[in-house]
């Protein structure tokens, strides 16, 4: 369905307020920063900045909703005969390999990172996103693999699908905060990834195989 002008400006007025927050965490700190100075550089109200950002944090976490999904998106669209575990594994390969920006393969996020590290309000939200992540990958499972509600598998298995999947950030974010080049980063990832896999028990390398 096509997006409705009302949609698009609000969307590109969202995006706008979001960039212009993050360059002044970037160059100020986020504890620095008001919600009224990004209202400011913005040239709109405070309350505008609140009708589309309830909290400073989420200004900084705009894009956490996709990265909550992220991993029950793999999950839901591994292949026929792959398990969700193995579908994770590959997506998380792929990322790597093509220096991805998206798990932090790129010049700059040494900055972006520093910025985390220097607000214990961003440390706690990035903790809430990450069990969020779990809580919904749990979900998934228990849906792909029909598990009954009492059933503690999905849980379990979520458990170390997200271990890797925070890993991996978490090592990324540690190299790249040294200013390191994305390249060689990426070439250890991949190291750390065949190290992960080699740990999990066949259990959680073949739960939910598409098919079986």
């Amino acid at each position: 369905m096509a997006e409705g002008l009302r949609e698009r400006k609000k969307r590109e007025t969202r995006q706008r307020l979001s960039d212009i927050a993050t360059g002044l965490f970037l160059e100020h700190g986020f504890l620095t920063v008001t919600i009224a100075d990004v209202a400011e550089a913005a040239d709109v109200s405070v309350n505008t900045v609140y009708n589309y950002f309830p909290a400073k944090e989420d200004l900084f976490f705009d894009r956490s909703a996709g990265v909550v999904e992220q991993l029950s998106r793999w999950v839901r669209g591994r292949d026929e005969g792959e398990s969700a575990a193995r579908a994770v594994l590959r997506e998380m390969r792929a990322e790597v390999e093509s220096v991805s920006p998206r798990i932090g393969l790129l010049e700059g996020y040494d900055r972006f990172m520093r910025v985390i590290h220097e607000a214990p309000p961003l440390r706690s939200r990035l903790w809430s996103l990450q069990q969020e992540i779990l809580d919904h990958l749990e979900a998934t499972l228990r849906e792909e693999a029909g598990a009954a509600d009492g059933d503690p598998l999905p849980g379990l298995i979520a458990g170390q699908i997200s271990w890797i999947h925070g890993t991996v950030f978490v090592a990324v974010g540690r190299e790249m905060l040294k200013g390191r080049n994305p390249d060689e980063v990426s070439r250890e990832m991949l190291v750390l990834l065949d190290d992960m896999e080699e740990l999990l028990s066949e259990k959680v390398l073949n739960y939910a195989v598409r098919g079986a």
